[in-house]
């Protein structure tokens, strides 16, 4: 285990790129003896010092679900990081690009809205389900403070695998009414379709998804509360964002999210 200094001064490191958008070294090049636990007490010591400013946890996040990024990555499992209400845009909003975003990038998935905690180990997708109040359409933004996307797993997770907002839609629907798994998406970029996605690309099922974030979140005595809006992972690849960007993603049975750039 790197020492806690280091690991503070990597969070405090972070946190600045964070707040002014300028890239830093890359950590896997500095520490090249880094493991996930060192990384993952980075993103937690990150998440500390937001909340320290005021912003407040409201639910967490999962990436890499896709095997051909894990495999490129050289791991066998995803990633997961946090989300604080300072993340949220709302649906149809025009973001500003600048002084906020590195390399911005955008994700379709479907998120989770709890309404009640789930257990920190065993769980499973059917209980995922029981305990979800709600899904809804959802853009996750991504972006990397390291300036560029040619990172490894430590970088990526000490750097609240790599997102830094996201925008729910307007439509709520039960989960338990429909089969996720077969749940599509057409993203469109300035009314062109760009991808689609499909609900079974996010390990089987975006519930099976969530119920392995339950699972490893217990691992670091953190757990799936009632209330957390919950990110299961990318249904679609990458998009990037430009000014003047509009995207749109339509789901089949869970209505749409849209959002601009400036």
């Amino acid at each position: 285990m790197t020492d806690q200094t280091t690991i503070n001064e990597l969070a405090v490191e972070l946190d600045q790129a964070l707040l002014t958008a300028k890239p830093v070294a890359r950590i896997s090049d500095r520490h090249p003896d880094f493991t996930i636990d060192d990384a993952y007490a980075v993103s937690l010591g990150l998440l500390e010092r937001r909340k320290a400013r005021g912003e407040k946890l409201v639910g967490k996040k999962i990436g890499l679900t896709a095997e051909a990024i894990q495999k490129a990555l050289g791991i066998d499992e995803p990633d997961f990081g946090f989300l604080t209400d300072a993340m949220e845009s709302a649906n149809g909003s025009n973001v500003s690009l600048d002084g906020r975003f590195i390399v911005p990038m955008l994700e379709v998935e479907i998120a989770f809205v709890l309404s009640h905690d789930l257990p920190t180990s065993g769980v499973t997708a059917e209980q995922v389900l029981e305990a979800t109040e709600y899904v809804m359409p959802c853009f996750e933004l991504v972006d990397t403070r390291f300036g560029t996307m040619q990172i490894t797993i430590v970088d990526t997770v000490a750097d609240n695998a790599s997102s830094v907002g996201y925008v729910l839609g307007d439509r709520r629907t039960d989960p338990r009414t429909l089969d996720l798994a077969e749940v599509r998406c057409t993203l469109s970029r300035n009314g062109e379709p760009m991808h689609e996605g499909l609900g079974a690309v996010v390990m089987g099922s975006p519930a099976n998804s969530v119920a392995w974030l339950a699972n490893r979140l217990g691992e670091y005595g953190v757990r799936l509360e009632a209330g957390d809006v919950v990110l299961p992972g990318a249904m679609a690849p990458f998009a990037p964002i430009e000014a003047g960007d509009h995207y749109q993603a339509t789901f089949s049975d869970l209505g749409s999210v849209q959002i601009s750039f400036r």
